[in-house]
């Protein structure tokens, strides 16, 4: 098939579910403009092109760190640590913050309220309050903010689902979205909005991360979760798309293949709350699913990213990165291969949590790789800047 879109014979092969069909059709829309040269060769990316003058190379540098979002290490940040530098001097457009470090085991970010606000507080000065702060903060046993760092344990999302209240909803919801803005977060990567379609999937199921099976009980508590949020000037990231509901491994250690399992009735929630306006930015899993597409994961794939969730579903907002270095990713591809590939898929917002390994010198690599892409002619600056401005919508003002 034609690389930007997907047959709807394709996609709705073995579908059984016939709202979903009615819900696809409805939601068509003209595609957004595909990335530049997306079908082409991935390059080897080393000192490729001419070089840009060194005011146009500045510039074009700090527009592409700005579509990064990036973890680090510790409780404070001085004017000579990397993160505040890569902030400051590189600009740096986001940083995402735990509480304890995959690698050492140790507190990682956040110790305490007061801590975390005022190293919160430091970050957003380097980049004059431009800074988008993110954290995974979806309740239950996904919460950086949690009794063993000074704030109070929230319930699940299948909690709440059980509850399926509005009033409960929106009082849980309330509670975490001012936990978030009183301490200076600007993004939560929450909803879940996958399909609980298999409790016993080891990354969703199992830890009470999706609200329901049904696609109504999850749409109408993640509504109430993303009003709640953007009442206190949070933004929030729908996930996992294209559905990681009906998986059996988790893509953070291992490459997850969907492709048996996925129904197309999981894109429900997606299309609806994308329909409703309530969606500020929708994050790319890192599934395998050749239903979609035969060799590429989602997060990588312009059939899945332009094709389906651009043209589709018609989102035109802001489309943002699973981490880019999971294993699912970093198994199968070198980290400039990746990013080449997300881009070509139409991804905006690039994230590196350095959990999983971690690299300070991870902004300078990436931006690197992606400059040489833009001097090569392999993408256009116009590319870049369509993600800038996308990017730019969920950004605080100050």
């Amino acid at each position: 098939m034609t690389r930007g879109g997907y047959t709807r014979r394709q996609l709705l092969a073995g579908l059984s579910f016939a709202a979903a069909v009615a819900g696809l059709d409805a939601c068509r829309a003209a595609p957004t403009p595909a990335p530049s040269n997306q079908g082409t060769p991935v390059p080897t990316l080393s000192g490729q092109g001419q070089s840009a003058s060194p005011a146009s190379d500045a510039a074009l540098r700090r527009k592409i760190a700005s579509l990064l979002v990036v973890g680090f290490r510790g409780q404070t940040a001085g004017p000579d640590d990397w993160i505040v530098k890569a902030i400051r001097d590189e600009g740096l457009g986001g940083v995402i913050l735990f509480d304890r470090d995959q690698i050492t085991g140790t507190v990682r970010n956040i110790s305490s309220p007061p801590q975390v606000t005022s190293l919160i507080r430091t970050l957003r000065a380097a980049s004059a309050g431009r800074l988008i702060v993110s954290i995974d903060q979806e309740g239950g046993k996904v919460a950086r903010l949690n009794p063993s760092n000074g704030f109070p344990a929230t319930r699940s999302e299948a909690e709440i689902g059980a509850a399926n209240s509005s009033a409960t909803t929106r009082a849980w919801a309330q509670e975490i979205a001012h936990m978030l803005s009183s301490s200076g977060f600007t993004f939560n990567f929450a909803p879940v909005v996958d399909l609980n379609v298999n409790p016993s999937n080891p990354a969703i199921g199992k830890l009470g991360r999706s609200f329901s099976a049904n696609a109504d009980v999850v749409v109408a508590n993640a509504t109430e979760e993303i009003r709640s949020h953007r009442a206190v000037g949070v933004r929030t990231s729908l996930k996992h798309f294209p559905g990681f509901g009906s998986a059996t491994g988790n893509t953070d250690f291992g490459v997850v293949d969907v492709t048996a399992t996925w129904r197309a009735a999981e894109l429900e929630p997606f299309r609806r709350l994308i329909a409703s306006g309530m969606a500020d930015v929708v994050m790319v899993a890192h599934l395998l699913n050749r239903q979609l597409d035969p060799t590429r994961p989602a997060s990588l794939s312009p059939d899945v990213v332009t094709g389906l969730l651009r043209g589709q579903l018609g989102w035109t907002g802001p489309v943002v990165s699973d981490d880019m270095q999971a294993v699912a990713i970093s198994s199968r591809y070198g980290p400039a291969q990746a990013v080449t590939m997300a881009i070509e898929a139409g991804v905006d917002l690039l994230v590196f949590a350095n959990q999983q390994t971690f690299d300070p010198n991870i902004v300078t690599q990436t931006v690197d790789s992606i400059a040489n892409l833009v001097r090569s002619g392999h993408i256009t600056e116009a590319r870049i800047d369509e993600s800038v401005a996308r990017v730019n919508t969920i950004r605080p003002a100050n």
